[in-house]
């Protein structure tokens, strides 16, 4: 009996992520170097690990509560009032999720039906318009190339003008590919345009802690917040990412309704990430400040290597990605570039197509890998260009 037509039709319309798919292909060449990822390559801070062995030691292997330990809720509570000046209560604004993937899911799938649309800036990481593909919705890119990948109040206000169907805007800052983020009067001029509409704002903020500017990261949920779903987590500020341990914030006419959908993909959290996030919140608090340091020399010294090679870059204020446009003289194709590239080289980057139609001609490069490795590859970067112009 043939059932392979039962499947849910709208996944016809989704793949396999192209950041995965690129990333498997060339990983299959021997010697590869590979900086494609957004994985930290630091270790978890060695307290949180201490803290996650205690709590196998003492047996903490049972579910929690759908939203989370309240312990946990409360330090978190604490943690993002303390950095970034927003209150959430810890008992009825605070879930605990699988990672921010599943707090992306489950906040999408909580308010979106079938002819629903969602306004993006673009470029932008590709595992948002699957979930709305599957939820019958239609996405909507807005295009940022021509203004320094920065997303203004009149951009937003056309978009929601000639999309009156709108029912949720994602903002993720700082961003992924791009590195772009936003400064407070930024945010609230940005704020100021959503609170006219009855939409949502799913603030993507996972990578609040890795914020390169002088002002300290600002959530726009500070200025919309009965609009706003803030989403976060420890992978990025912790390298936590196989702890899979993310936040969702917001209003609590919100969150009781998302913790239906949350329970049912999830029920729970795992409990024994639970307690490492605890004491990553509760005594870890600056953790990601090691990293940043580095991050920004690693940052700074591929711009030095790239630029000269005619790769026009906008300096990343956060994040750990470059996001490079190719020189006008080789091939704009960022997949072809990508793949002669690998097999010329073995070296890996991710085509920028992989990151939405206004992503085709740039190349994004992960820093979150050893200078060591880094250095290798805008070697080999330099030597392949100046191979291609003969």
């Amino acid at each position: 009996m043939d059932i392979s037509n039962l499947f849910n039709p709208n996944l016809d319309k989704i793949q396999i992520s192209a950041i995965r798919r690129f990333d498997q292909e060339v990983s299959k060449i021997p010697g590869m170097l590979k900086l494609t990822l957004g994985e930290p390559d630091f270790n978890t801070p060695e307290h949180v690990e201490a803290a996650a062995v205690a709590a196998v030691n003492a047996h903490e292997s049972h579910y929690t509560g759908m939203a989370g330990l309240l312990e946990l809720r409360r330090v978190a509570s604490s943690f993002f009032a303390d950095k970034y000046g927003i209150s959430f209560d810890a008992e009825s604004e605070i879930l605990v999720t699988v990672g921010a993937t599943e707090a992306i899911s489950a906040s999408l799938m909580s308010i979106l039906v079938e002819g629903d649309k969602v306004l993006t800036p673009a470029p932008l990481y590709p595992g948002y318009e699957p979930l709305i593909q599957l939820a019958g919705a239609e996405m909507v890119e807005i295009d940022t190339t021509q203004n320094a990948f920065v997303l203004t109040p009149e951009m937003l206000e056309a978009a929601l003008i000639a999309n009156p169907e709108t029912k949720a805007v994602i903002l993720n800052y700082p961003s992924n590919p791009t590195g772009v983020t936003y400064n407070r009067a930024q945010i609230e001029a940005l704020a100021a345009v959503i609170k006219k509409y009855p939409v949502f704002v799913i603030s993507d903020e996972i990578y609040s802690e890795l914020n390169y500017t002088d002002e300290k990261h600002i959530s726009i949920a500070e200025f919309a917040r009965d609009q706003t779903i803030v989403l976060n987590g420890l992978s990025k500020s912790h390298a936590m990412t196989g702890y899979r341990v993310g936040f969702i914030l917001a209003d609590k006419t919100l969150t009781s309704q998302i913790i239906k959908t949350h329970q049912y993909f999830v029920t729970a959290a795992t409990t024994v990430s639970q307690f490492a996030a605890i004491e990553a919140l509760e005594n870890g608090r600056d953790d990601a400040a090691t990293m940043k340091a580095e991050y920004v020399v690693r940052r700074d010294y591929i711009i030095s290597q790239m630029t000269p090679l005619g790769f026009d870059i906008i300096k990343p204020d956060g994040a750990f990605y470059i996001f490079a446009k190719i020189p006008a003289d080789l091939n704009q194709n960022s997949f072809d570039f990508l793949i002669e590239f690998a097999n010329a080289k073995q070296v890996a980057f991710i085509p920028g197509s992989a990151f939405g139609k206004y992503g085709e001609g740039y190349v994004r490069l992960s820093y979150a890998a050893s200078m060591d490795v880094i250095r290798e590859a805008m070697a080999r970067l330099s030597d392949f260009v100046a191979e291609k112009r003969g």
